[in-house]
């Protein structure tokens, strides 16, 4: 493992080199969200514009496959960006902290660039900042 001064804080950040089986699993994820990004916008391609004068009736079901694409469009960004720092030599580095992202996190979610304190802190800022009634 090297080190690496983060220019944002001037901490010194640990370097990782990705291995084969990593990059192969990122890769091979990346194909799949692409395969399931198109099944999904030809799916809504295929759906039938409905008669202005008429109610959707699948109006609900558009809305759901947007969601959906959106879902898979932010994991195909994540899953890219662990790759630019794969090429960096950062793969596994908390993008936040700088510290090493626990194996185990990076086997069930391998696209992640962030360690699960700062991921937590990271919702939790999002929760208060997107609660009813919050600041």
């Amino acid at each position: 493992m090297g080190y690496v001064i983060n220019r944002r804080s001037n901490n010194v950040r640990a370097t990782k080199e990705i291995t084969e089986k990593e990059k192969a699993t990122l890769e091979k994820e990346r194909t799949e969200t692409l395969v399931e990004l198109d099944r999904l916008r030809e799916y809504l391609r295929g759906e039938v514009d409905p008669d202005e004068e008429e109610a959707d009736p699948d109006l609900f079901e558009r809305e759901k496959t947007v969601a959906l694409i959106r879902t898979w469009e932010n994991k195909l960004a994540s899953i890219e960006q662990a790759l630019r720092l794969a090429e960096k030599g950062a793969y596994g580095i908390c993008e936040s902290c700088g510290e090493k992202i626990d194996p185990a996190r990076l086997k069930a979610l391998p696209h992640t660039t962030l360690c699960v304190k700062c991921k937590s802190q990271m919702e939790r800022v999002a929760e208060v900042r997107f609660r009813p009634g919050g600041r």
